[in-house]
């Protein structure tokens, strides 16, 4: 494989690590074209789910003392499960109109957020996470990530900026290892594609510490308008990239 393959995966990861750091996750949106542009549409549940994994873990452990673990406790049983679906079900359905659904949920979360002047376009009960967790875990299983689609919800319950960032990675971790389990008995993963997702998450590390380093200098309500921000951007994205469904 060409060395500028490499050089690419490594530079985008550490990219889409930095930027999702400050804008409440995401780095898969980032990668996702990229690694499927570079080696194929296949690849990419497996190569973003190691990535993930060390990208995760990484955040666990830098802001491990701000997870809320009463929201993990309703969120992991539903992402687990989940999680196993959406590797079984990989090459077994169409998620086109999946993701226009998600794209849609997304822009219209920033739009209510904006529009009651950040206080939160719906309010959110710790249950919440329970079904969340398993529609996000089921759907990331079958795309590989799903960017900041539980963002609007860790907004609305009212978290900080350090407590999203550790509450969510805790969650991404154990989903992706569930994943990826998933994805070796199913004989999706292979070694050569094991190795570049490894890639992937190394360079994640760096990305990591630019955004931790950042953050601390950004206030949370900086933090809430960027996270906004960039779930609108991520809905429209979503949906330009489904545009043929609607015969534009």
């Amino acid at each position: 494989m060409d060395v500028s393959v490499y050089l690419w995966l490594g530079l985008t990861s550490t990219v889409g690590w930095f930027f999702s750091t400050l804008a409440g996750g995401g780095s898969s949106l980032i990668l996702i074209p990229v690694v499927g542009h570079l080696l194929g549409a296949a690849v990419v549940p497996p190569v973003i789910t190691v990535g993930g994994i060390f990208g995760n873990i990484e955040r666990v452990v830098a802001y491990r003392q701000h997870i809320r673990w009463h929201l993990i406790a309703w969120e992991m049983p539903g992402a687990l499960v989940g999680a196993c679906c959406g590797a079984f079900a990989l090459s077994r359905l169409e998620t086109q109109w999946l993701s226009v659904a998600i794209a849609l949920f997304l822009v219209g979360s920033a739009i209510g957020y904006v529009a009651r002047g950040g206080a939160g376009s719906f309010r959110v009960q710790p249950w919440y996470f329970l079904p969340s967790g398993f529609v996000y875990a089921l759907l990331s299983g079958l795309i590989g990530g799903m960017g900041p689609v539980l963002a609007p919800f860790y907004l609305n319950y009212g978290l900080t900026k350090e407590e999203l960032l550790a509450t969510q990675a805790t969650n991404r971790a154990a989903v992706h290892l569930i994943k990826l389990l998933a994805y070796g008995f199913l004989g999706i993963l292979t070694l050569p594609t094991l190795g570049l997702g490894v890639l992937v998450g190394v360079a994640a590390f760096p990305g990591n510490l630019l955004g931790q380093l950042l953050l601390l200098r950004i206030s949370d309500l900086q933090f809430r308008r960027l996270v906004t921000g960039f779930v609108a951007v991520s809905g429209v994205l979503m949906l330009w990239n489904q545009r043929q469904l609607f015969g534009l």
